[in-house]
């Protein structure tokens, strides 16, 4: 590929640049995925992209080179997976993504919660998973055997797809995210069969996850994410987003007013804590944030459609 006319293009600022067709930014991200693009152009291209962010025909384009690069994982007959992503962790608040998984699990719904975890300023997610009994798959076949006896199973993103992963490594070198973080949340280990959970942080990227979700297609829901990860905050309700086979469906609106502290949900980012207080949520000890329940509602109902 002829890196350096790329980097021209998608390196003069944010108001210079010009975006890549869908073909050239699936070719470019394959050759990234793959480790052919050398190290300084590299870099180069990982910063101009961040400093121009991405055009909707360079999204469509990255995921179709994560597409036919993915590692499939097989989903049991019955509804469709709900495909969790986590690449966070807890900071402040409890990550209260492994009990939505419970939830749409003892519905009979399956989970596959995928990501990847390099903050030393966030508990990592998969030691919280840990502690509720949800180890990591070293396979997709060992995951898609855990989702038809269990419902629930975990997949780091190394073993789905290990170029997005050292991708993703970049940024402890970098000091910031680059798109690879953008697309790791749209990975699909399960086309046609998936219910894929989109949350984003930046408020300016729900609108272009939105126009990316119709056009991609598939079975979807987007949501502003709880510190990243992809449950709905359940001090306030954001909007949730779905789409079916690039129509957009019902919403679930945002609630209003802010986000205050709620009495009877501590903040417990810890393991131990925030896994206790998850076991005590399912056991009926304490009651489950009605957010949660929204959102679970709305994706058994996006996974056992027709």
């Amino acid at each position: 590929m002829d890196f350096p006319r790329i980097i021209k293009e998608i390196g003069r600022g944010a108001k210079g640049a010009r975006s890549m067709d869908a073909d050239t930014a699936e070719a470019l991200f394959g050759a990234m995925l793959d480790g052919t693009v050398p190290d300084l152009e590299l870099g180069a291209i990982v910063i101009a992209l961040r400093v121009k962010s991405e055009s909707l025909a360079e999204l469509l384009g990255f995921k179709r080179a994560m597409d036919a690069r993915c590692a499939r994982v097989a989903v049991p007959e019955g509804p469709r997976c709900v495909v969790l992503p986590t690449y966070n962790g807890a900071r402040r608040q409890a990550n209260l993504m492994p009990l939505l998984a419970h939830l749409l699990a003892r519905e009979g719904v399956p989970v596959l919660i995928q990501g990847r975890h390099d903050f030393d300023s966030r508990t990592s997610p998969f030691e919280l998973l840990a502690a509720l009994d949800i180890e990591a798959d070293a396979s997709v076949e060992a995951a898609a055997t855990r989702l038809a006896r269990e419902r629930i199973a975990c997949v780091q993103l190394e073993t789905l797809l290990p170029g997005l992963a050292r991708l993703l490594s970049l940024r402890l070198r970098f000091g910031v995210r680059g798109s690879g973080h953008t697309m790791a949340k749209l990975l699909d280990p399960c086309p046609g069969r998936s219910v894929r959970v989109v949350s984003v942080t930046h408020p300016e990227y729900l609108a272009r996850m939105h126009d990316f979700l119709i056009e991609d297609g598939g079975v979807s829901m987007l949501l502003r994410g709880t510190e990243g990860e992809a449950f709905a905050n359940p001090r306030r309700r954001p909007r949730m987003q779905c789409f079916v086979d690039g129509r957009v469906g019902e919403d679930l609106p945002a609630e209003e007013g802010g986000a205050p502290p709620l009495a009877e949900l501590p903040n417990a980012p810890g393991v131990a804590d925030n896994a206790t207080l998850i076991r005590d949520m399912l056991d009926g000890r304490v009651a489950i944030p009605q957010p949660l329940l929204d959102q679970a509602k709305r994706l058994i109902a996006l996974a056992t459609a027709p």
